[in-house]
């Protein structure tokens, strides 16, 4: 990439470790100061986030299950709920910095080489972390399963745990507690049926919500827009990038104009969040 860059990043169902190459990313939510970094760690998110570089960015990008979050940095992922830090500031078992890991991969010839070290060094960090709680892992793959539609009360059960002990557990290693977790999944998959065409009544009723404005306020509440307008964003013509989304297949981000002054946003609301820095 040549050119600055800034995109709206929507809540999803993962942590992010991302792995810089030197050139640093500037991250904004609302309420909470800018940070810029090389190498990033992002844990559950339930608002959206504006990351914007000035013109190149290289580096790997990681998506984590929470839980295997947890077992990398060993830190209550409850702390790290809507912040970015530099992950060294974390507690890990890992035998160097992670910006020396960023370092060494960034010193390989090709990104197979890349790849390969990072599978290494992942899997030797994982079994040398914290230990995550096998239910807690059933607890949110059930969650992911059903696109956040299990009840809680029924979620403690299939995994044979009291309400509370599953919620503090949860939020413990999940970072959310699982109503939180389950609203951001319903949430990814009502983004998915919306951008492959279906209707907003539609799509409300297949993902549980009670209705149409139920599912519009949850839209506005973690991304900034309605869905008519997150759906607008995304035919603008600075969206012609083939890197927009963070996850295949997923309606997860919108590229936004390079100067915040150029952008006004399809709604008052959207146009804040769409400001920030």
């Amino acid at each position: 990439m040549t050119r600055p860059r800034r995109r709206l990043e929507t809540p999803i169902g993962a942590a992010t470790l991302l792995l810089g190459f030197g050139e640093p990313v500037r991250i904004s939510r609302a309420g909470r100061a800018p940070d810029t970094l090389v190498s990033v760690y992002c844990g559950p998110t339930t608002t959206p986030a504006v990351g914007e570089h000035g013109g190149r960015l290289s580096g790997i990008e990681v998506l984590l299950t929470p839980w295997a979050a947890f077992t990398l940095f060993g830190t209550p992922q409850h702390e790290l709920v809507n912040r970015t830090v530099d992950p060294d500031e974390l507690p890990h078992a890992l035998a160097t910095s992670v910006g020396e890991l960023a370092a060494a991969l960034a010193a390989l010839p090709c990104w197979a080489d890349r790849f390969g070290l990072l599978d290494d060094i992942l899997g030797r960090w994982r079994d040398a972390g914290t230990p995550s709680s096998e239910r807690v892992a059933r607890a949110w793959s059930l969650l992911v399963r059903t696109g956040g539609a299990i009840p809680v009360p029924r979620l403690a059960e299939e995994v044979g745990w009291s309400v509370r002990h599953l919620e503090n557990r949860f939020r413990e290693q999940i970072g959310l507690g699982p109503k939180a977790a389950a609203r951001v999944l319903r949430l990814q998959r009502a983004r998915r049926l919306l951008a492959e065409g279906q209707s907003a009544a539609e799509t409300a009723a297949l993902c549980g919500f009670y209705d149409q404005a139920h599912l519009s306020g949850e839209f506005k509440a973690m991304t900034g827009c309605t869905p008519r307008e997150f759906a607008q964003a995304r035919r603008l013509p600075v969206q012609a990038s083939p890197v927009a989304d963070r996850q295949s297949g997923e309606a997860t981000s919108l590229v936004l104009p390079a100067r915040s002054e150029d952008w006004s946003g399809p709604g008052a609301h959207f146009s804040k969040t769409g400001r920030i820095g």
